[in-house]
């Protein structure tokens, strides 16, 4: 008889354990979110939300060929059947975008209570935090100095500059406020002035932040966390604001955003996970990781490399019309590239 027994008794110990642990699982609260944001600077952040909450981060990062719209595109194919109760965008253009097409749900977080209102969507959709600004490295053998974007298609720098593909990443969304700013016809007119002085495209903000570093260029237009990673290496660069003066536009700041998705599958983990992203507390791991973030909570300290976003003079854009923009001129920016190519 105990010839039996035993097998049968470890048949029911596995059994047992296998229902003990889809139990379990189904207890343990969890919050999907699909994120932009670096994923060495972002993981830390949501591993920090488990730890604080006991809520099981699934977390899906854009790739950096996908980066800022792959996320986004999965989110638009995913509309009848949200999977995602979250998306942190590095920047708010793309959240813009989902609240267009329906995507966003609204919600405001007490946290967002000290965020200047000009980086929160006024319809609740989406909240800012964590800002980069758009800057020029310039490198400190250049000689001249550049001090605007203008630069970019003046002669005394023919051949000299370089900038990442307008069609990816936050270059896209400046060009597309540009396009905002000065009206379709001045901005193609630059665009134009850019391609004819020899401007080189590169990849990334990063690959053009290298080749100023390397002495290959001049200057380039950049995010300030590519700049004050290389001043951190104490390689030849410096950092400019561009468009500082009387009349200037001043330079592009771009938040972070988070956003609830219309019809998620765990609204209220989503909720008090966007309450984490936008607090002072991750403003502040993100100011003094390398990310190098500026933050939007005047009381938290920043990257001791960069002002404080009230010592700039920013760019005074609605983000809204920046999406719309965004989308319209796509297909004249792609036809760009390929004609600079």
């Amino acid at each position: 008889m105990s010839k039996w027994l035993a097998p049968g008794l470890a048949a029911l110990v596995i059994v047992a354990f296998t229902v003990w642990r889809i139990v379990l699982t189904q207890q343990t609260p969890v919050v999907v979110v699909y994120v932009s944001h670096d994923q060495v600077f972002s993981e830390p952040i949501l591993k920090d939300f488990e730890n604080d909450t006991g809520i099981k981060v699934r977390a899906i990062y854009d790739t950096e060929e996908t980066r800022s719209a792959g996320a986004m595109n999965r989110l638009i194919a995913e509309k009848n059947n949200p999977q995602a109760d979250v998306y942190w965008a590095n920047e708010p253009i793309r959240a813009e975008v989902l609240r267009q097409q329906g995507i966003a749900t609204p919600y405001v977080s007490p946290n967002a209570h000290g965020i200047p209102a000009s980086f929160k969507d006024p319809n609740r959709y989406w909240t800012g935090f964590a800002a980069r600004a758009r800057v020029l490295i310039v490198n400190k053998n250049a000689g001249a100095k550049p001090d605007s974007v203008l630069a970019y298609a003046s002669p005394q720098w023919r051949g000299k500059t370089v900038i990442a593909n307008p069609l990816f990443g936050t270059t896209t969304a400046e060009i597309a406020a540009l396009f905002v700013l000065w009206g379709d016809e001045r901005a193609r007119v630059f665009m134009a002035g850019l391609k004819a002085n020899g401007t080189k495209l590169s990849p990334s903000n990063g690959d053009s932040a290298d080749l100023v570093a390397n002495g290959e260029f001049a200057f380039s237009l950049v995010d300030s966390d590519d700049v004050v990673s290389r001043m951190r290496q104490h390689l030849p660069i410096e950092l400019v604001y561009p468009d500082q003066g009387e009349g200037g536009l001043g330079c592009f700041l771009v938040p972070n955003a988070a956003l609830l998705i219309a019809g998620a599958p765990h609204n209220d983990h989503g909720k008090r996970l966007i309450d984490y992203l936008i607090s002072e507390q991750t403003e502040a791991k993100l100011a003094r990781s390398d990310a190098a973030q500026i933050p939007l909570h005047s009381n938290v300290e920043g990257p001791p490399e960069l002002r404080p976003i009230d010592k700039v003079k920013t760019m005074q854009v609605n983000y809204a019309e920046i999406a719309t923009k965004l989308q319209a001129i796509q297909p004249w920016v792609k036809r760009w590239v390929e004609s600079a190519s």
